[in-house]
Order: structure tokens, then C-alpha cells, then sequence
């Protein structure tokens, strides 16, 4: 008996003790990321500047967090301090370009409508060069890209400027390198070649490459890396959601992003088909990636922002690489799911997310932007009426 009633208790003990020896084992560094939101990420701007829709971010050499924090869609309930008299305790327009450190302080802030001949009209992206320079987008016809010290101070414009035409009456032409007739929307650096990958794909189709100091144009392709003589200019085909995901061989607009990876690889974010396809840096197509293929990703029904009517399409908004040497994975901003999928960068599978659609901490309301720093802690902007940026904690690896 006194056997028997031993035997249940030293087998109790024993799963307690592995259980508590699981639970202070770290979790392995080759588990996909988990991250956790900071709430307190960043501080309450000053100067009673409202946040505006986060469009874009790049975490510089430093860590430092740039923001491009748009004003053109703010709304006059959001702006009361503005009045004259005020009529209510905040807020005013901020500057357009922000500066934080890791602890989510102000440093800089800077930029607006007619800060400089040239200001792009519709933010798009921001990037920051090794020597401290901002290099700002825009997708307004007759916009391009102007570089500044981080100060704030005019350096130089890119040009290839298309006329200042209504948006409407912009047509595609993939073949003519001279001009950006609907203003420029993502681009990367490679400054090792001092060169400048440019995604046209907002009304175009294609990725073309410049000089990072002249602007010459250098080179270009299409979806699948076709050369620019083979892309059409005709409209892309509605998404077919009822099979597979159509596998066409142009690209799809929106081409939302470009990045180039340490192994020196070029990730297109094609909004338009759920897709990521990969290039060598001299516009050879490597492989490509669906994300969630189920989601809507173009057509008659696609609602741009603020549309009452037609929801968000398409899921590839952004994306960045993870912090590892290897970059062992692919975070992808999904404005469409308001999820930032976790992809393993070999094969494209799903291996984590985060998010979910909402305006709680850690949720997320038409995520646009993603970028990470060395330690792999993850920030996210949002547009459409999120308008914040958020700081995710990576909980495991280095």
C-alpha cells in the first residue's frame, strides 16, 4: 500500500520538474520570430502635432526610426488647435518627416507642402543613406525624389519629372526611361554599385534602375524579368479568386515596394497578385511567393483609402527582411488582413504572424509600412485612419 500510494506522487513530482525545466528553457533561435507590442512606443509627439498617416519607415544605421508622417489626408476634427481661435486643446499639423530614437523621443522633424520647390505632393517612401541623407517619394504627377541631410537640408533632386497633369489622364508607357509621369513610388538603394532600384508600378509595370548620383538610367524589366520591350501597356486582368491564383507573367499593379537583400536579391512587393517575386540585381527572376492568394487583390470592387463603399486590395503592402545575417525570414505588411505574415525566405511559406484588424495595442487598421532594426524589433505604420506607428518586441532569438 504504502508502494502504491508513492508511485502516483514521485510520478507527479517528476512531470512538475519537466514541466518547470521546459518553461526556463529559452526559446531556440531557429524558431520563427514572436514578437510583442510596446504600448508605450513612441512618446506623445510634441508641439501638439497630430500623427498623420505613416506611410513609410526606414530604421537608419543608428536604429533611429524616419518616418514619412503624411499630412494630405488629415481631417479637420483632428486638427482643432489649428483654428483661429483654437476650439479645441489639440492638435496642429506636424512636420511631414520625423526622426526617433529607440526609446520613441523626437530628435528631428522637419519637411511639408512648400518646404522646398519639388515636395512631393502624395508621400510615398522614405530611405535613409550610410552617409545620413533622407531621399523622399512621391506619387503625385510631377513628383519624384529629393534628397536632404538629415537635417533637413535641400541637396539634390533626382528630376525624370512628369507633367503636372491630372492623375486621370496619365497613361502607361513601359517602354520610355525619361520620365515618371505618375510621380515615383518605392525604391532602394544598392550604394555599394551606387545605384537606385526604382518599382514604377503604380500605373507601369516594371522595375528600372539609375544612378544613385546622376540619375542616368541604367537598366530595367518587367514581371518575371522581361524585358521592357515585351510589357504591354493594356489594363491588368480583374483577380480571379474562384482557382488558383493566376500566375500571369506581367507584373500587376500596385508595385508597392523593392528591397534588396544582403545576399543581393531584389524583393518586388506586387500588391496586385499577392505576390513577392524575386530578381538578381540584374533583373533576373529567381522565384516568387503568394501571400494568403485568397485575398482580393485588383479590380472594379478594389476601394482605395477612405472608400465607404469597396474594401482595401491586395496583401503585399510591404515587407522587410529579418535581422539575422541570413536574413532567414520575410515579414510582410498585409494591409488587406491587417497581419504581418512571417515567411521562411527559401520557400515563401507562412511560419508566423501578428496582428489582426483593429485599434488596440498590437492590432492593426490598413498596416502600409513595416521595417526592423539590428536588435529585431519591428515597427509598423498605418494609414487610411489608423495613422500610428507601432513598436513590436522581438521575445526570442538575438
Amino acid at each position: 500500500m504504502t508502494k502504491n500510494r508513492k508511485t502516483p506522487l514521485a510520478r507527479w513530482i517528476a512531470v512538475c520538474a519537466l514541466l518547470a525545466l521546459g518553461a526556463a528553457l529559452p526559446v531556440r533561435a531557429q524558431d520563427p520570430p514572436i514578437y510583442k507590442v510596446d504600448p508605450f512606443w513612441p512618446k506623445p509627439l510634441p508641439n501638439k502635432w497630430s500623427m498623420q498617416q505613416i506611410v513609410d519607415i526606414y530604421v537608419d544605421k543608428d536604429d533611429h526610426i524616419w518616418v514619412l508622417n503624411r499630412q494630405s489626408d488629415a481631417r479637420p476634427d483632428e486638427l482643432g488647435a489649428a483654428t483661429k481661435p483654437p476650439r479645441s486643446e489639440c492638435c496642429v499639423l506636424g512636420p511631414e518627416v520625423l526622426e526617433f530614437d529607440a526609446d520613441g523621443n523626437v530628435l528631428k522633424a522637419w519637411g511639408g507642402p512648400n518646404y522646398v520647390p519639388g515636395w512631393p505632393g502624395r508621400l510615398q517612401t522614405l530611405g535613409v543613406d550610410r552617409q545620413g541623407n533622407v531621399w523622399i517619394s512621391g506619387t503625385t504627377p510631377g513628383d519624384s525624389i529629393i534628397k536632404f541631410n538629415s537635417d533637413g537640408k535641400f541637396l539634390w533632386d533626382f528630376g525624370h519629372r512628369g507633367p503636372k497633369i491630372p492623375a486621370a489622364q496619365v497613361k502607361q508607357d513601359n517602354q520610355q526611361t525619361a520620365i515618371f509621369p505618375p510621380g515615383i513610388g518605392a525604391f532602394d538603394f544598392d550604394e555599394d554599385a551606387r545605384e537606385v532600384f526604382i518599382s514604377d508600378g503604380f500605373l507601369n509595370k516594371r522595375i528600372l534602375v539609375y544612378d544613385m548620383d546622376t540619375g542616368v538610367y541604367k537598366r530595367g524589366w518587367g514581371g518575371h524579368g522581361i524585358p521592357l520591350s515585351e510589357i504591354d501597356n493594356d489594363a491588368t486582368p480583374p483577380y480571379d479568386t474562384s482557382g488558383p491564383p493566376p500566375d500571369q507573367k506581367q507584373f500587376a499593379p500596385a508595385l508597392h515596394c523593392a528591397h534588396i537583400s544582403n545576399d543581393g536579391l531584389v524583393y518586388v512587393c506586387e500588391r496586385g497578385s499577392d505576390r513577392i517575386q524575386v530578381f538578381t540585381k540584374q533583373g533576373k527572376f529567381v522565384t516568387s511567393f503568394f501571400v494568403h492568394p485568397s485575398t482580393q487583390s485588383r479590380g472594379p470592387k478594389c476601394g482605395g483609402i477612405w472608400s465607404t463603399t469597396d474594401p482595401p486590395c491586395g496583401t503585399v503592402y510591404n515587407l522587410t527582411l529579418s535581422h539575422d545575417p541570413q536574413q532567414k525570414y520575410i515579414l510582410v505588411a498585409d494591409g488587406t488582413n491587417n497581419m504581418v505574415w512571417i515567411l521562411d525566405r527559401k520557400d515563401g511559406k507562412v511560419v508566423g504572424s501578428f496582428g489582426g484588424n483593429g485599434r488596440y495595442a498590437g492590432q492593426l487598421h490598413w498596416i502600409d509600412a513595416i521595417a526592423i532594426d539590428t536588435k529585431g524589433n519591428v515597427y509598423t505604420g498605418e494609414v487610411e485612419d489608423g495613422k500610428r506607428i507601432q513598436k513590436f518586441l522581438l521575445q526570442n532569438g538575438k
